[in-house]
Formats: structure tokens, C-alpha cells, sequence
């Protein structure tokens, strides 16, 4: 059974809210406000469960969202559930691969083990495959096809003495994928290093969306150009979606995109951060989700712990989700 696409029908949402003021310093608080109104749009349509690493940081979300979700007390490193907690293939089961913090970059305690907690908590049993793979490395359509960077999955700092084929046979046999499609690099400046989930993703059986670069000084240009040809080459359909561009904080580029969007049952909430492309993303989105709400939601502290709403996302499934592959 292939890997639900994102517009599948869910039962819930897990994801965290920021809780170490030591990773999030002067952005700890703008950050929980952007967290808390997320999770009371994400409510509107769907369960959502809250994750606190802390006892503070539980009575804060309590006091933000108030009954807009099940707020859970339980430890992690950071917020990013997408790259740490489990995947779900349906309602009751799930599969996990190997954490190392991206590469060796960030490695926090409560990350290694939080598939497996998370699953417990969901209810669902746990398969586990020795690959370090984290969720936002990949993308699926429902129907056996699956986005991913070669930027990601191909680097040394994973999986080194893997190949190509070798990650292809555990992509198949762990998310009952059928083919891969290849892209190459992902955002400038991304530190998971080249995440997809920035840069392309289904919205629809066969179909992409990947931005188009907002002008000569988009730091992605070629990036989403290469990525483009790429996904025509294998036979998918591309939709524009627009590029935020070059997007700098204290003098730092930082890997800003639309892309990291989360779907969820009936509505798309939409990553923003105060630029000239906001707008116009939002107006993408609902031509591209003809029959869903839009709305778009600030996102610019978040990030600066270095994701976006997918980051800080991992859904569960309804019953029978995994059969509803056809156009959202």
C-alpha cells in the first residue's frame, strides 16, 4: 500500500510547539504565536495533537491555543516532527527510518527515539527500516510516485556507501513506492540540505508544483529551473508557484518557500513572511486547490529555526485515506 499524498483524508495532525529557549533565543515567543495560530486554523478541520518538551512550555501552548488541541507533554529536541516522528502509511501503521540531525548538524536528545513514542502514543504499530531518511526529504502523489533530491538522500553525511538503487529498494519495500524521480539540488542555504519538500511537491496524481524565480537575483533560479526540467523529463506535470527570493535576516540568506504548505482535510495553510509574493502564493494555491480554503499564515520566526508549517508536521491518516489518490 503506497504512502498516502498529502490531500488525503486525516484523523489527525501532530506537531510541537517551540520549547527550549535556548535553541529559539529572541524568537522563542514570536515563534509560539506563529505555531499557535497555525494549529487554530489546522483545528477548523482536523484533530490536532500538541507536543510540549516541557512543563513550561505545555501550560504556554495550553494558554495560546486553548482548546484548539490536545496538548501533550512529552520530550523531543526540537519542533521538526516532520524529519523526527513517524511516518504513517495508514490510521494504525507507521514506519521510522534512522535520525542522525541532519547529517550530524543538530543532534538533540529526545530526537532518536521519538518515532517510536509518537507511534505508541497514535496508536499504531511501528516498522523500522535502517536508512537515515527524515520526512521532508521526501514527497509522494498516493499512487506509488515519489519526489526526493539527490542533494538529500544521496550525500555522504546519510548514507555513505549507499547508491542510488539501494535507496530506491528501501523507498519501495518501507513506503510501497514504485518509482523515484530525482531532483537535484534544493535551496540555498538549507541546512537539511536539500530538502524537497522546499522545492517541489504533488498536488495532484502525476503533478508538481515548483516556483518560478521571482527575478534575476532569485538565489534559486537555476535551482528551480534544474528542478523543472527534471520533472518534465519524467513525465509530470508542472505548476508555477511563486519563488519568495532572496529573503535575508541580519545579513543571512535563509531558505524561504511557499512550498513547505500543509493540506488538511479541505484547507491548505500556506507559509508566509511579509514579502511581495504572499499574495500571489495564496492565489497559486487556490487555483491549485480549487476546492480547499487557502490561508495564509506568518511564518518568518519559524524560519529562523530553520522550517516552515511541513516542517513541524506529521499526519495521521483516516481509514481508507490511502485509497484517496484522485485530484484534490
Amino acid at each position: 500500500m503506497p504512502l498516502p499524498a498529502a490531500w488525503a483524508p486525516l484523523t489527525a495532525v501532530w506537531t510541537a510547539f517551540p520549547s527550549h529557549p535556548e535553541l529559539w533565543e529572541a524568537d522563542l515567543a514570536p515563534a509560539r504565536d506563529e505555531v499557535a495560530a497555525f494549529v487554530r486554523a489546522l483545528a477548523a478541520t482536523v484533530p490536532v495533537r500538541l507536543l510540549a518538551a516541557t512543563a513550561e512550555a505545555a501550560a504556554a501552548a495550553r494558554a495560546a491555543v486553548g482548546d484548539a488541541a490536545d496538548v501533550r507533554e512529552e520530550p523531543f529536541g526540537d519542533i521538526w516532527l516532520r524529519d523526527t516522528g513517524p511516518i504513517f502509511l495508514t490510521r494504525r501503521e507507521a514506519c521510522a527510518f534512522r535520525f542522525n540531525g541532519w547529517g550530524g548538524k543538530y543532534e538533540l536528545a529526545g530526537d532518536s527515539d521519538l518515532a517510536d513514542r509518537l507511534a505508541a502514543a497514535a496508536g499504531a504499530g511501528l516498522a523500522r527500516f535502517d536508512l537515515v531518511l527524515e520526512g521532508g526529504a521526501i514527497d509522494t502523489d498516493g499512487h506509488g510516485l515519489l519526489l526526493t533530491t539527490e542533494q538529500c538522500l544521496l550525500n555522504p553525511n546519510r548514507n555513505p556507501g549507499l547508491e542510488r538503487r539501494d535507496i530506491e529498494a528501501v523507498l519501495r519495500a518501507a513506503l510501497g513506492i514504485r518509482r523515484v524521480v530525482w531532483l537535484g539540488e534544493g535551496l540555498a542555504n538549507d541546512h537539511t540540505d536539500g530538502h524537497v519538500d522546499n522545492l517541489a511537491r504533488f498536488v495532484a496524481p502525476g503533478t508538481v508544483a515548483i516556483p518560478v524565480a521571482a527575478d534575476a537575483d532569485d538565489p534559486n533560479a537555476a535551482v528551480f529551473a534544474d528542478a523543472r526540467a527534471r520533472a518534465q523529463a519524467a513525465g509530470l506535470l508542472v505548476l508555477d508557484m511563486p519563488s519568495v527570493g532572496r529573503f535575508e535576516r541580519d545579513g543571512a540568506l535563509l531558505p524561504a518557500s511557499h512550498m513547505n504548505f500543509v493540506v488538511a482535510n479541505g484547507q491548505v495553510v500556506v507559509p508566509l513572511y511579509g514579502t511581495g509574493s504572499d499574495a500571489a502564493a495564496v492565489r497559486a494555491l487556490e487555483r491549485i486547490f480549487p476546492r480547499h480554503r487557502v490561508t495564509g499564515l506568518p511564518s518568518a520566526h519559524l524560519l529562523s529555526g530553520g522550517g516552515s508549517f511541513h516542517c513541524i508536521t506529521q499526519e495521521q491518516p483516516a481509514a481508507g485515506a490511502a485509497a484517496a489518490g484522485a485530484r484534490p
